[in-house]
């Protein structure tokens, strides 16, 4: 699945098909482990990039 823009827990859950809470969970542990990046964005605005 290909997808445009940033990464949205939505977009994770959408592509893993997982819900909401394990989206948010992995989302989190991705960016522990330093491999995303927080948008400064917060709320529903947030967003993640893949850090390189």
């Amino acid at each position: 699945m290909n997808f445009y823009g940033k990464l949205t827990t939505k977009k994770w859950a959408t592509i893993t098909k997982c819900s909401a809470d394990t989206a948010l969970r992995d989302i989190n542990d991705l960016v522990e482990k330093g491999m995303l990046k927080k948008s400064d964005a917060s709320g529903r605005s947030t967003s993640y990039e893949v850090m390189l």
